[in-house]
């Protein structure tokens, strides 16, 4: 009789052990927001009982799907042209911040100068909200595009520096002097090793900036625009429809979560100890 060494046997165990536990996670996820959602109905129909107050979960999914198809305003844009705007102001100033952000924390994990001269202003840019901005950019660029996308990259930029340039400072001088021995110069080993070493703590800082960015653009876009989000929230605010306003708030929840599942995606592939 032939015995399967312990050996052989253990990998698949292993991914036995793996399936298991990510199958019993999205199971508790998906319980706790079926949970939540039955809390919410409760709340709505047993305790408040005023749609005005705090509208059902049946009504919001209703008045989303309505307004999918029907224009808010009536000479405005559905939700889904309203999203994609709101989606495209994102994406672009992430995108800016975090190339620049990316920028300047390697110059700062690579120039001790360079740090000592631009650490004081992270420091002091860091904890500004960038709604303190919004009056300034609107002087400056008016109420376009260009102030929005600026208050977004504006916010991503320090937090991107400062995730970078720990993720860098945190790579192994081991790996370091094996890539100079064979012969890497310091350009080379920063963009292909540092930087690869370091970017999964890029990419949590990627993913953190994602959330400041919606913060970001729906608080302008109550201020200066004319389609959005932001502005679907504030119109439906000033004339009561709570069941709007939670279908906006749903729809920048979905927004960022698919963003979020694509970094985490993104950061399994960069980095082989996450892959099952």
């Amino acid at each position: 009789m032939t015995t399967v060494p312990t050996s052989q046997a253990s990998p698949s165990a292993g991914t036995r052990d793996g399936l298991s536990s990510s199958v019993r996670h999205w199971l508790i996820s998906i319980a706790s927001i079926g949970l939540s959602l039955i809390v919410w109905h409760v709340v709505a129909t047993s305790i408040v009982r005023d749609p005005v107050l705090l509208p059902g979960p049946l009504a919001t999914v209703g008045v989303l799907i309505r307004y999918l198809h029907t224009p808010y305003p009536a000479d405005g844009d559905t939700l889904i042209g309203h999203a994609l705007v709101s989606m495209a102001r994102v994406l672009a100033g992430f995108a800016a911040g975090s190339v620049i952000g990316i920028a300047i924390g390697a110059l700062m994990a690579g120039i001790r100068g360079f740090r000592a001269m631009v650490d004081p202003f992270i420091e002091i840019t860091r904890p500004l909200p960038p709604l303190a901005f919004v009056p300034v950019l609107i002087v400056w660029f008016g109420i376009g595009e260009a102030p929005k996308i600026i208050l977004i990259a504006a916010g991503v930029v320090p937090v991107m520096a400062i995730s970078t340039a720990a993720g860098l400072d945190g790579v192994s001088k081991d790996m370091l002097n094996c890539a100079r021995c064979l012969g890497a110069s310091e350009a080379y080993a920063m963009l292909h090793v540092r930087i690869r070493a370091a970017m999964p703590q890029i990419i949590t800082g990627m993913r953190l900036s994602v959330g400041l960015s919606w913060t970001s653009i729906v608080a302008v876009e109550m201020i200066a625009a004319t389609a959005g989000l932001g502005f679907v929230i504030l119109q439906a605010g000033q004339f009561l429809n709570t069941s709007l306003i939670f279908s906006g708030i749903l729809i920048i929840a979905a927004l960022g979560l698919a963003i979020d599942a694509a970094l985490r995606r993104l950061q399994r592939h960069l980095d082989p100890t996450m892959r099952p």
